[in-house]
């Protein structure tokens, strides 16, 4: 629970990409939050930034900063991190690439400090982080970077459908070249542990297929049989609740049945289209195996819509009261 004497936040929010949505988003769903949620609640990025974009669509939020902030006082508490340069609305630009990335790297600071449990982000823009000399895959690999983790996990969370992914930000021969045993093994272990922190007394979990019908015998592919079937057996003899590998072509129809509660998908997109068929505005993004925990928007910066006053907030809400779970669970 959210103890106000110990200066704790549940979520530190990330201003993402400042040329995009995402201080749009954030202002809505601040507005959309009751006093008490605000209070447990603190944004990092640009205040100048924040109140443009709440004056824009009328919100009546005050930012104060961090050091100042008071639980109660009705202030939204800003961990300010200042943009350097001019940054043009709508495009991609170094300077923005350069502000998201040091949002995180401040968010992840405030938790390693005991100052917030979880960080939620906006969504960021991969070609001005590169612009910006900032070469990670995305938030994911960013966060692993700056954790020291040695690995990292893509989970997409959703009401009917939940997929965490063997790999994700790679090109499908990469992303075949990492279905391994071990990767199998740890990606299931992860999943596992964290539905299990979520409440989940046994998992159920499905291993999809790499090839078309698993290869059909090794005719369209060997990996299934080679290297899927026998990590899911080992995992079977540890006592996880896993069955595979599961062609991918029903596998998540039948989860999204309710016959499993998560999929293991192999790569990016086999995992993704499905939850995003199902559950584009409310499923979250949720990283796992990381020392911090964090979750997130599904969607882009969405320039073409950038500081029109048009964004839906809905997907940012989702994340938040995702977090706010995860935080009810993340120590004294």
């Amino acid at each position: 629970m959210f103890d106000e004497g110990k200066g704790r936040y549940e979520i530190a929010i990330t201003m993402g990409d400042p040329a995009g949505i995402g201080p749009e988003i954030i202002c809505r769903a601040l507005a959309a939050m009751s006093p008490a949620e605000r209070g447990r609640s603190l944004v990092v990025g640009d205040p100048a930034i924040y109140r443009r974009a709440a004056a824009q669509i009328d919100a009546a939020l005050e930012f104060v900063s961090l050091e100042s902030a008071r639980p109660g006082d009705g202030g939204v508490a800003v961990a300010e991190v200042a943009a350097e340069s001019e940054i043009p609305d709508g495009r991609i630009s170094a300077a923005a690439g350069d502000l998201a990335f040091r949002c995180v790297k401040r968010a992840v600071e405030l938790v390693q400090a005991g100052r917030a449990r979880v960080i939620v982000t906006a969504p960021l823009n991969k070609a001005a982080l590169h612009a910006a000399g900032h070469y990670y895959d995305g938030h994911t690999g960013m966060l692993a970077a700056l954790t020291g983790a040695p690995s990292s996990f893509m989970l997409l969370a959703s009401e009917r459908l939940s997929t965490l992914h063997v790999s994700t930000h790679v090109s499908l021969r990469g992303a075949i070249e990492r279905v391994t045993e071990a990767r199998i093994a740890e990606t299931v272990a992860v999943g596992h542990d964290h539905l299990v922190a979520m409440g989940l007394a046994k998992p159920r979990i499905a291993v999809a297929g790499l090839n078309p019908h698993c290869g059909e015998g090794g005719i369209f592919g060997d990996e299934d049989e080679r290297i899927i079937a026998p990590a899911v057996r080992a995992l079977c003899s540890r006592g996880y609740d896993v069955q595979g590998p599961i062609s991918a072509d029903t596998v998540f129809y039948r989860a999204s049945r309710g016959e499993f509660d998560l999929v293991v998908a192999q790569y990016h997109d086999q995992g993704h289209i499905p939850v995003k068929l199902i559950a584009f505005d409310t499923t979250v993004n949720v990283s796992l195996g990381l020392p911090i925990q964090r979750t997130s928007v599904d969607h882009g910066t969405a320039f073409d819509i950038a500081w029109q006053g048009r964004a839906d907030a809905t997907n940012l809400g989702a994340a938040i009261a995702y977090a706010r779970r995860l935080a009810e669970g993340a120590g004294p």
